[in-house]
């Protein structure tokens, strides 16, 4: 049985770090669908896949808008949206939920949603805060060897700032102000995929009807 080994920290805020988070089979999925979307005309601007506008150049898709949940639903036609269930896995949730009291929901979770966003040369995301989410999830993943510089998550009202290491994950309250440093590349074509890619995972509890 697969094992992950957790990083917990308490401060500056609560999170949750795991490196070589996907095993090898995983990745493959992964990377499958990412060089898929690395194609001319399918990520999409900040207007049309919910990002901030005015926050951030970097292009992305929101993944539950393309394969919807329904009868029948779809969702199993992506590598990704198949593959990152890993991040929802009762170990994970239980070792995030007991960082901190403000985390404790965390297990309960009944909805996500998961974008997949592509930082290329220039590319950047101010910080923000994401208001209306409980709980954030980023996976990280870049060719190597590695062409780019910058890229790192940041956080400034903490003065704490992420590498954002190839196939790691972060997990931290949604209320934590967090933003992207530039990405910068030389020599390198938007579409041969050598920038930041990032898997976000939205989530947390919904309210039920009784």
């Amino acid at each position: 049985m697969e094992k992950l080994e957790g990083l917990t920290f308490l401060e500056p805020f609560p999170h949750l770090i795991i490196n070589n988070f996907y095993n090898d089979e995983e990745l493959e999925l992964i990377w499958e669908e990412l060089k898929f979307y690395t194609k001319p005309g399918k990520f999409l601007p900040a207007k049309d896949y919910g990002g901030i506008e005015g926050y951030t150049d970097a292009k992305a898709l929101c993944l539950d808008n393309l394969y919807v949940t329904g009868d029948p639903s779809y969702r199993s036609i992506s590598n990704i949206l198949t593959v990152n269930r890993k991040v929802f896995d009762a170990s994970v949730l239980q070792s995030f939920s007991e960082i901190h009291d403000c985390c404790g929901i965390a297990p309960e979770t009944n909805f996500d949603v998961t974008k997949v966003r592509y930082y290329h040369d220039g590319d950047f995301y101010d910080p923000h805060t994401d208001k209306s989410i409980q709980f954030l999830a980023f996976s990280y993943f870049y060719k190597e060897p590695k062409r780019f510089t910058g890229g790192e998550l940041i956080f400034p009202k903490y003065d704490y700032e992420l590498t954002c290491e190839n196939n790691s994950i972060i997990m931290f309250p949604g209320w934590v102000e967090h933003g992207v440093k530039k990405v910068n590349i030389e020599d390198s074509n938007y579409y041969e995929g050598y920038g930041r890619y990032a898997i976000t995972s939205f989530f947390g509890c919904k309210t039920t009807k009784k």
